[in-house]
C-alpha cells in the first residue's frame, strides 16, 4: 500500500474510533490498539511532513509553549442568561413568552453545565479557531488547548464555509477525582472543584499540560452557519449531532407544568451526568421568534437559567469517625441518619478539622442542618441547639493515629492534625510514591499507578518491601509484562546505591526538603550519625532551624521509623554519603538560577554549586550572592537588579567552575 493511502487509512480509523470513544462512549478498539496505530501514523508523518493535515489525530497536542493568549472578537456575542431561582419566576417567564408568542411558545429545556463557555469556529469544515467567552464580545484565543479536547472534531462531515458553535468546557467528576488523587500522592495542592480545574486547565500556556487534564465539552448552541438555514433550536442541535459534536441533552416542551417537571427531573438525576450542573436552561425553541423577542443590553429575552438552590435537611449525628488521608491528615466525618439531598442519600458529612467542629460546637447526638457544598460534598450548615439532648460533650480529635497508633502532630498552620507514623498503612500510597520519586530514590517506572497496583495486590507494605519484589509477580500487574517488570526490578536494585541525601529526602520527614536532605547528608556523612544527633547539634547547621531539627529528632525516635530504617539497611540500601566535595570555593555563597540554561541543566548546575561548598536557592533575597541568568530570565533577574545583586552569564559561571 502506498504511504499516502496508509496515512489516510490510519487517520480514518483513528478519527472514527476517537469519535466513538469520546463522543458516543462506544469504542471499537482497545487503548493498546489505538496507541500502536497512532504511533505508526506519527512515524509516517515524521517521514513525510508534507502529508500532515489539520484533521490528523497527531495534531491534537502542539509541542510549543504559548507565550500568552491573544484576544478574539466574537462575531456573534456570547450572551449571558438571566437567572431565576424559584418556580414562580419560571412561571412568570413562560407567561411572558405566551403573551408574546401565543401557541408558538415552545421551549427547549437543557441541563446547565457548570464549566467554562467557549466558541469554536470552523472554516470550510476544518477547526480554525476557538476562544473563551470573556466579556461576551472579546475572549481569549485558546485554540491550541481546545485541540487537546478529544470530543471536539477537527474536521466536519459537511464543509460549510463558516460555522461557529458555542459549548461548555468541563472536567468530569471522575477525572477530577483521579487527578486530585494523584496530586495528593505527589504532595501537590488539591484542585478546589471541577469547574475551577477546567478553567485553570484551559488557560495553561503549555498545551501538553492541558491535554493531561482530559477536558471534555458539551455543545449547546449554533452561533453561525453560512450556507445553512434552520427554523428551530432543536433542528440546530440535531444537525450538530450529525457533524459529530457532543451535544447537550435536551427536551422540547410546550407547557409551563412540563417545563417545571423537566427542571425537577434534571435536578433529581443530576449525578447521572458526567459533568457538574448548577441549574437548567429554558429557551424559546423557534429561532425566528428569538429574533423578534431580541435581547436586553446584557441578556436574551427568550431564555432564562434556573439556578438550583442548595437543598437543606435535618439529620442526627450518630457518631464521628476519623479517617487518615494519604498524606497522614486526620479528617473527622459525621455519621448521620440517612437523608435525601440533591438526588442522593446522604449518610455522612465532612467536618474538616478540629477548629471547624469547635466553631460550630458539633457533638455526637446533635440534630444538624445538612446541605451539599458545591453540589458534591455534604456539609453541616448549623447545629439545632434547641434540639440538643442532655449529656452531650464537646468532641476532640484523638492524639494518636486511629490506624497505626503513632503520635499525631499539629501542622504549622495550626489547623490540620497529621499522623507521624513512618509505616502507617493509611499513608502507604503517598509514602511509596514519594520514596520512589525523581528527587528521592529516583526509581524509574515506579509511578503512582504502579504503586497503587503493588499495594492493592498486597505486594508491599513499606518502602523496604520494594527491595524484595520479584519480576514474575510484577509482570502479572496490569499494563506491565516481562520486560517492564525486569526494568523496574533493575531500577529498584540500582536505587540501593543512591547517595544518603536521597534516602533522607525519600523518608518524607516533615520540614526536610531535597536541599535540607543534601545539607544533612554532607554534614553527618552516615545515617547513624544523623540518628544520634540532638536538636542542639542539628540547629548548629546552616539552613536547619529549630522546627526542622525537632521534626527530625521526633521522626527518628519513632519505633516505626527505626523499624523501616533497619529493614532498608538489611535490604542493602546505602546509608552513607557518596558525595565528595571538590573544594570549598563557594563556601558561604548562595546562587539562584533563572531562565533557560544552555550549557547545563538546572539539576547539574545545582550539583556543581553544592559540590563546591555553595548553596542553590530558589528565590532571590538580600542573602543571595550571585544570580546566574540564562535565556528569557524573568522576575528573578529583575529582583536581583533591584537589590543590586551581581548577575552572571552562563559563560561567567562556567569560568568560576574551572
Amino acid at each position: 500500500m502506498d504511504y499516502r493511502e496508509r496515512i489516510k487509512q490510519l487517520r480514518d480509523i483513528l478519527n472514527e474510533n476517537g469519535y466513538r470513544y469520546y463522543v458516543l462512549d462506544a469504542p471499537t478498539m482497545s487503548d493498546r490498539e489505538y496507541d500502536l496505530l497512532n504511533r505508526e501514523l506519527e512515524e509516517l508523518e515524521s517521514q513525510h511532513p508534507e502529508e500532515v493535515t489539520p484533521d490528523s489525530p497527531t495534531q491534537r497536542i502542539g509541542g510549543k509553549l504559548l507565550k500568552g493568549f491573544s484576544t478574539y472578537t466574537h462575531e456573534v456575542p456570547l450572551e449571558s442568561l438571566q437567572d431565576v431561582f424559584d418556580a414562580g419566576e419560571v412561571t412568570d417567564f413562560c407567561q411572558r413568552m405566551e403573551e408574546a408568542l401565543g401557541d408558538r411558545a415552545i421551549y427547549s429545556v437543557e441541563p446547565k453545565v457548570d464549566g467554562l463557555s467557549v466558541a469554536l469556529e470552523y472554516r470550510d469544515g476544518v477547526f480554525y479557531q476557538g476562544a473563551t467567552r470573556g466579556d461576551g464580545r472579546v475572549g481569549e484565543d485558546v485554540t491550541e488547548n481546545l485541540k487537546t479536547i478529544r470530543s471536539i472534531p477537527m474536521v466536519l462531515p459537511e464543509r460549510l464555509p463558516r460555522l461557529i458553535v458555542r459549548g461548555e468546557v468541563f472536567m468530569s467528576r471522575s477525572v477530577f477525582e483521579q487527578i486530585n488523587t494523584r496530586r495528593e500522592l505527589e504532595g501537590k495542592a488539591l484542585m478546589a472543584n471541577p469547574r475551577n480545574a477546567a478553567a485553570g486547565s484551559l488557560r495553561q500556556l503549555n498545551p501538553k499540560v492541558c491535554a493531561e487534564r482530559r477536558l471534555d465539552i458539551q455543545i449547546f448552541n449554533l452561533q453561525l452557519a453560512e450556507g445553512r438555514e434552520f427554523s428551530t433550536h432543536a433542528e440546530t442541535l440535531e444537525y450538530l449531532t450529525t457533524q459529530r459534536f457532543k451535544v447537550i441533552p435536551y427536551k422540547v416542551l410546550s407547557k409551563t407544568a412540563e417545563v417545571q417537571a423537566e427542571i425537577d427531573r434534571i435536578n433529581d438525576q443530576r449525578l447521572e451526568y458526567p459533568f457538574d450542573i448548577d441549574g437548567a436552561v429554558i429557551k424559546v425553541n423557534s429561532l425566528i421568534e428569538r429574533g423578534i423577542l431580541g435581547s436586553t443590553a446584557k441578556c436574551p429575552k427568550w431564555a432564562v437559567a434556573f439556578k438550583y438552590p442548595p437543598e437543606k435537611k435535618n439529620a442526627q449525628v450518630l457518631d464521628i469517625a476519623v479517617q487518615v488521608g494519604r498524606t497522614g491528615v486526620l479528617t473527622p466525618k459525621a455519621q448521620l441518619t440517612p437523608v435525601r439531598l440533591a438526588g442522593t442519600t446522604v449518610t455522612s458529612a465532612t467536618l474538616h478539622n478540629q477548629n471547624y467542629i469547635a466553631e460550630k460546637d458539633i457533638r455526637i447526638g446533635d440534630t444538624v442542618m445538612v446541605q451539599k457544598a458545591g453540589e458534591i460534598i455534604p456539609e453541616i450548615v448549623e447545629v439545632l441547639f434547641e434540639r440538643r439532648p442532655s449529656g452531650t460533650v464537646p468532641y476532640t480529635l484523638p492524639r494518636v493515629c486511629p490506624v497505626c497508633g503513632a503520635q499525631v502532630v499539629q501542622d504549622e498552620d495550626g489547623v490540620a492534625l497529621r499522623c507521624t507514623g513512618a509505616e502507617c498503612p493509611a499513608q502507604l500510597l503517598r509514602n511509596l510514591t514519594h520514596f520512589a520519586s525523581r528527587d528521592a530514590m529516583d526509581i524509574e517506572g515506579l509511578g503512582p499507578a504502579v504503586v497503587q497496583q503493588l499495594v492493592e495486590n498486597d505486594l508491599v507494605h513499606t518502602a523496604a518491601d520494594l527491595y524484595g519484589l520479584q519480576a514474575p509477580e510484577i509482570a502479572k500487574l496490569d499494563r506491565m509484562g516481562k520486560k517492564s517488570a525486569e526494568n523496574l526490578i533493575r531500577a529498584i536494585a540500582n536505587s540501593r546505591s543512591n547517595d544518603l541525601s536521597r534516602l533522607i529526602y525519600g523518608l518524607g520527614i516533615r520540614q526536610v526538603g531535597e536541599k535540607a536532605a543534601k545539607v544533612l547528608a554532607l554534614h553527618f556523612k552516615t545515617f547513624d550519625a544523623l540518628s544520634a544527633a540532638t536538636v542542639e547539634e542539628l540547629t548548629e547547621i546552616n539552613d536547619v532551624g529549630a522546627v526542622t531539627a525537632q521534626c527530625i529528632v521526633e521522626y527518628l525516635a519513632q519505633p516505626q521509623a527505626q523499624d523501616l530504617i533497619r529493614r532498608l539497611r538489611e535490604a542493602g540500601v546505602n546509608m552513607k554519603s557518596t558525595t565528595e566535595l571538590v573544594d570549598q570555593r563557594f563556601s558561604g555563597m548562595t546562587f539562584v538560577l533563572t531562565g533557560t540554561l544552555t550549557q547545563f541543566d538546572r539539576k547539574m548546575a545545582e550539583d556543581l554549586i553544592e559540590k563546591r561548598g555553595g548553596k542553590a536557592a530558589g528565590s532571590v533575597s538580600k542573602k543571595t550572592t550571585y544570580v546566574v541568568a540564562g535565556e528569557a530570565a524573568g522576575s528573578k533577574l529583575q529582583k536581583a537588579e533591584e537589590l543590586g545583586i551581581p548577575v552572571l552569564t552562563e559563560e561567567e559561571f562556567a569560568r568560576m567552575l574551572e
